[in-house]
């Protein structure tokens, strides 16, 4: 089963402020992953092509990394997700920038239900959390969102089994 799943927002700063986003990932500074909420994103060292890492139970690698553009993340863990997901940011021909955020995987064995059950709501709710702050970052306005019931409810059991939240 393949799975497309694209996130994106338009923001009202130049290329290189967002650009700056995607270089603080799993940094002391990181202002785009929203680790305040879902588990830190970290590595074995510095952002760079190789670095081995993840957030929570999802372990991946950096696979390409274009400083100020993109960063691309290849899936060791869990089985059953073949596949990467990633950042990337461009202008849009006029005064915003867009920052995307792209997740494409070959799922097999378990992480066929795995996925629409579980892992989909949670990645989905994440990555809305991530473009929130963005907004944030830039100034912009933010869409105040809240977790679905459904979310909220995945991340109480989780927690119950032992998987952090944050």
């Amino acid at each position: 089963m393949r799975v497309r799943s694209v996130h994106e927002r338009a923001f009202p700063a130049p290329l290189v402020t967002i650009g700056r986003l995607i270089d603080s990932l799993a940094s002391e500074n990181d202002q785009l992953w929203p680790r305040d909420r879902w588990p830190a994103m970290r590595f074995d060292r510095q952002l760079c092509v190789g670095a081995s890492g993840g957030h929570g139970p999802i372990r991946y690698f950096v696979e390409a990394y274009g400083p100020g553009r993109s960063i691309r993340f290849r899936f060791t863990h869990p089985s059953g997700f073949d596949g990467f997901h990633g950042y990337e940011c461009h202008e849009d021909g006029s005064a915003e920038t867009v920052l995307r955020h792209v997740l494409e995987v070959n799922l097999t064995g378990s992480a066929r239900f795995s996925w629409p059950l579980v892992f989909r709501p949670l990645h989905d709710a994440l990555i809305e959390d991530s473009l929130e702050r963005a907004s944030a970052y830039v100034g912009a306005a933010t869409e105040g969102r809240k977790w679905s019931i459904r979310v909220r409810l995945l991340r109480w059991l989780l927690r119950r089994v032992g998987v952090p939240s944050r």
